[in-house]
């Protein structure tokens, strides 16, 4: 057996994540349309490809333990210049993004990872674009708000062709799995399992 790549995010619902998607394709990212846009729990990691049902099974536990929580997005931030990245603000549900990616990656559990970064829950916008690109998606999502009732994570792979493909959702109170659809059209297909806040 070989290597897979690996990453674990909560997906922003839609219109908010195809609308977000558009603009970072917009300010010039050509890796747009290959990440669907998300809030990283776990950042891509490389594991054996035999270590997937333990991976798969510790998400559900993970995700039976926990309830549905409020995310807010509001407003940009950048990791510049350690980092070249311009995204949108996680501005509530942030302790709680950072209580799952800490369980996730449990010592104990399958899917242990050592961080570059310390954590910080976040939506991108650009990444390793023109500084003109980035200092545009800055400004113009400066005023960027949604909100939404998050209700599970997704655990998504990174294709050979670079682009990423969700795998299953794990449903929180239940840890219930739900496949992914196919991809579709050439591009990865994102069915949200959260609703938008009224």
């Amino acid at each position: 057996m070989g290597t897979v790549t690996l990453g674990v995010s909560i997906a922003v619902p839609e219109p908010y994540g195809s609308l977000l998607q558009e603009r970072r394709a917009g300010f010039g990212d050509p890796a747009a349309y290959g990440i669907p846009t998300h809030v990283t729990l776990v950042p891509p990691t490389e594991v054996a490809e035999e270590r997937l049902p333990a991976i798969e099974a510790h998400l559900a536990g993970v995700a039976a333990e926990h309830q549905p929580f409020p995310v807010r997005l509001k407003g940009t931030g950048t990791f510049r210049p350690l980092s070249p990245v311009v995204f949108v603000k996680v501005e509530e549900g942030v302790s709680l993004c950072n209580r799952l990616q800490h369980r996730i990656r449990d010592e104990a559990g399958p899917l242990v990872r050592e961080l570059q970064f310390p954590y910080h829950p976040h939506v991108t916008v650009a990444h390793g674009i023109s500084e003109e690109g980035m200092d545009r998606a800055f400004e113009e999502l400066a005023g960027y708000e949604a909100a939404w009732t998050c209700r599970s994570f997704a655990l998504y792979e990174q294709g050979p062709d670079g682009v990423w493909r969700k795998l299953c959702d794990y449903q929180f109170g239940s840890g219930r799995t739900v496949p992914a659809v196919p991809s579709q059209g050439g591009s990865p297909v994102d069915t949200p399992t959260v609703t938008p806040a009224g």
